[in-house]
Order: C-alpha cells, then structure tokens, then sequence
C-alpha cells in the first residue's frame, strides 16, 4: 500500500505552536488503545500495536517534500489516525525527523498511555514538544471515558509523567479535555489538581468537546472550565474554548496582581477579561519588572515574579 498522498496534513495554523505540519502515522485507519467517549473519529475496537503503517522512509521522504513546498512551518505535529506511539518504529522515525528538521521544532500529540515503556519514554525525551492527555486520575473514571485497552494502568502513567518532566529538558504540556457527568464531578477536578501539582508540566490545556463525538456525550460550558483554572492555583493554564466569551472588567493594581499570583494569564485571557485600563496598568507593572511574560510551550503567560 502506498501512503505517500495521505500522510502528511496542513500545514494548519495553531495559536499554541504556530504553523503546524501534521504527520499521520495511520492514515489508513483507526488504531488506537483508546476508544474515547468524545473522540471525533469513529469508534473502534482498542489495539496495543499497529499493524498497518507506513514505513520510516516513507515518512521522512514525505516530510522532507513537504517542508520543501512549505519553508516556514513552526513545527512537525506527529499524530496519527489514532495513538501515535503505537507507530512500532517510532525511536527510529523520531531520530530520522531531527536530522532533517533543521530550526523547526517538533511536537507529538499522543494519550500518554505508553509513556511507562522505556523505549518510548526515551524517544520522547527528543522531541522539543510533548503533549500528553490526562482526563481522569481515578481508575473507574479513566476506564469509563477513555475506554482504555485492557492493561493500561494510570498510576504507571502519572508516575512517569512525573519523572518524565524531571528529565525533559524541552517542553512539556498536558491536556485535559472535560465532558459533562464524567469527570466534572469535584472529586475528580480535586485529584487532578493535586496530580498535575505533582506532574509539574510546563503547560495544562483545559477544554471540552467542540466536535460531534463518536458516541453520546455533551461538553461542559466555558464557566466550568474558568471555573477549574481558578482552582488550578499556581498552574499556566490555558483554555482552549473556541468563540469564547468577552467579559472585559476593570482591574487595579492590585487586584492584577493578586489575580496572577493566584493563575497566570494567557495573552487570550488579558484579551477577554481585561478593559483598556486594565490593560495599560498590566503594561506599567510589565515594564517595571514587578511581573513577567514567560513563553510556556509555545503560549505566552502573565506570571508575578
């Protein structure tokens, strides 16, 4: 079988990480050992291996021909039609995309599930972005949402997502996507703080279904997910809600400071929740040094110092 037209996607502008080239590593069908509730492709039957997948070469030569027809690409996205560490030749693919990617960084998006395999963990250590998800922390909740493959553990997984941030030294990000009745619930949101305290990722992504899901299930509403960033005390949070509200509000010196110290802010946040005012007092503390914007895997972050 021939991949060569249907592994590369994009390029597609992301505001997290700029100009995205995706790389699919099953374009030709669903293999993942996921079958999420929410997930926006159709539903499957879980996998612990690919068995239909393109070669090591064939990705290369299609992601060198693609960075030739598109110079200015930010980032090489590996993905897949599913998980992409699955991809069984994925040390060897990883090692192969660095030799050619030149200034453009590189980025997987994957479920976490396998990152308690050392041959894995090794391979990600060389990406500049890793990306992980973690919607729930109690077992019940993950084999209920996530619809995980027999044997997939997630106390080996927060394990060695926690010793994979000690020794990462790029960057770090987790996601976690909310749907309602599932892992809404205050129990849940509580062990989830207290697990990504200990993670200690650069980065958490919060969001909720904006696609139709394969199966049945509804998303929460902006408020709820504002809601879980003020919890997450101390953590660069960042919501990804497509059309969200503008509730701009007046803000003193104070009351920014006081507001970040509690939860940086993204440029989006200052945006939608700042008036001019408040804008102009935040630009005044940035330039006195009393806070600072920091770059948090590809976002910008109002933090006090």
């Amino acid at each position: 079988m021939s991949y060569s037209n249907s592994i590369i996607f994009g390029p597609v502008p992301s505001r997290r990480f700029g100009i995205s080239l995706g790389v699919d590593l099953s374009p030709s069908s669903k293999q993942c050992n996921f079958d999420c509730l929410y997930c926006e492709l159709e539903k499957a039957k879980t996998v612990d291996t690919m068995t239909t997948y393109p070669s090591v070469l064939e990705v290369v030569t299609a992601i060198k021909e693609a960075l030739k027809k598109h110079p200015k690409i930010d980032v090489i996205t590996i993905t897949a039609n599913g998980e992409p560490t699955l991809y069984p030749k994925l040390p060897e693919l990883i090692d192969e995309i660095n030799k050619i990617k030149g200034k453009t960084k590189t980025m997987i998006l994957s479920n976490g599930s396998t990152i308690y395999d050392k041959k894995i963990f090794d391979a990600l250590l060389k990406l500049d972005i890793v990306k992980l998800s973690l919607d729930c922390v109690s077992q019940k909740c993950f084999k209920k949402l996530d619809r995980i493959h027999e044997n997939i553990d997630i106390d080996k997984m927060i394990k060695s997502m926690i010793e994979f941030r000690k020794q990462t030294k790029n960057r770090f990000v987790l996601e976690i996507l909310f749907v309602k009745t599932l892992n809404d619930k205050d129990e849940e949101i509580e062990l989830l703080y207290k697990t990504v305290k200990k993670i200690n990722p650069h980065r958490v992504d919060i969001g909720t279904i904006d696609r139709p899901p394969a199966y049945d299930v509804k998303p929460v509403s902006f408020e709820f997910l504002e809601k879980v960033a003020n919890t997450f005390e101390g953590i660069n949070v960042n919501i990804a809600y497509k059309n969200r509200p503008k509730q701009t509000e007046s803000f003193n010196k104070e009351e920014i400071k006081s507001l970040l110290k509690r939860r940086p802010l993204t440029k989006e946040d200052i945006e939608n929740m700042f008036d001019e005012s408040s804008k102009n007092i935040l630009e005044n503390l940035l330039k006195k040094g009393e806070i600072s914007l920091v770059d948090s895997g590809g976002l910008n972050f109002y933090k006090i110092l």
